[in-house]
């Protein structure tokens, strides 16, 4: 299955862009029934916005902890894999390619210590300009859902099971916080698949042949399943699904239902490219868990699928807090 799997990280030589099949008529067809979908999943959300869960919604102090760990194994995997964000960005052995991973080294040791959080993420963030020099706008686009969660991070702080909170350094974040924190993980995240299936599939199809019977390997589960679906209209419904996945993401809206249906084609992959696919989706894993813990929550969720940022002011801003410091964190 190539949804949702990054064919630039295991390939060497990049075919051509082909922006003419994006272009195509059944291309954007795909991808206007994508956004009517995505549409459609905010209009249900009106009448039922999902599930309250107790029992989830008690680890949303947690969650910038998962975050941090997220990032953090995946930089310092990575980084002993010898690649700098992506196993497509490897690094060599120049003075550049040392300071850069000098660099995420520290970021990983900072995040999974959690000493000065806000500063490892602040490093995150620059990570990815000074990455363009060096491996080009494209690459670093792929990974735009780092920047998510390192704004994610900057914005709620290193949370709970953090040397910054057990020092007395922070303090719980608020609800309207955590509503800031929430948009900008769910918005970089859903720009990440965007980029990628326009990049690797619906701009580029014949790189996209590579994983359906053309060279790395065969993941065209339409005809495995006795379908007549031909390569390359697989991979225009595989991209146009991926950017569903996306916008869907970014919409925020129903997102115990957009994690749990994304989670599957998220983990399949990991069969076929293991543990650089991990490595690289560790970051997206963690946020989908903050996404499904949010909607857990009937106050967050409310925030997580806000189409704009939540604004200061609002009503409830300081409930998290209160229930933060009493121990009570169910809502």
């Amino acid at each position: 299955m190539t949804l949702l799997a990054h064919q630039l990280w295991f390939v060497d030589d990049v075919p051509e862009k082909d922006w003419s099949f994006l272009g195509e008529t059944r291309t954007l067809l795909l991808l206007a029934a994508a956004l009517g979908a995505t549409l459609l999943v905010r209009a249900v959300a009106r009448a039922w916005p999902g599930l309250d869960v107790p029992l989830l919604a008690r680890l949303v102090p947690w969650m910038p902890f998962a975050v941090r760990m997220h990032l953090g194994i995946s930089l310092a995997g990575l980084l002993s894999g010898g690649w700098y964000l992506a196993p497509s960005m490897p690094l060599d052995e120049s003075l550049t390619g040392w300071l850069l991973g000098i660099l995420m080294a520290l970021t990983a040791i900072l995040l999974v210590v959690g000493w000065n959080v806000r500063i490892a993420a602040a490093a995150l963030v620059l990570a990815g300009p000074l990455g363009m020099l060096e491996f080009g706008f494209e690459a670093v686009l792929h990974r735009v859902d780092l920047l998510g969660l390192a704004v994610f991070l900057i914005l709620a702080g290193p949370g709970r099971w953090s040397a910054d909170h057990e020092l007395g350094r922070e303090r719980e974040p608020d609800s309207l916080t955590l509503g800031r924190a929430v948009w900008a993980l769910k918005v970089a995240v859903g720009l990440a698949l965007i980029a990628v299936a326009v990049s690797e599939k619906l701009a580029n199809p014949e790189l996209a042949r590579e994983f359906t019977g053309g060279g790395v390997i065969d993941l065209n589960v339409a005809q495995a399943l006795g379908l007549p679906v031909g390569d390359i209209e697989f991979i225009r419904v595989a991209g146009a699904i991926e950017v569903l996945f996306g916008l869907l993401l970014i919409s925020g809206a129903l997102p115990q239902t957009v994690v749990l249906a994304a989670g599957i084609p998220f983990n399949v992959t990991l069969y076929f490219f293991g543990t650089a696919e991990l490595l690289g989706h560790l970051p997206v894993y963690g946020a989908m868990l903050v996404l499904l813990v949010f909607g857990s929550d009937p106050e967050l969720r409310r925030y997580t699928a806000r189409l704009l940022p939540p604004l200061r002011g609002e009503p409830g801003g300081e409930a998290r807090v209160a229930a933060g410091r009493a121990g009570e964190l169910a809502p």
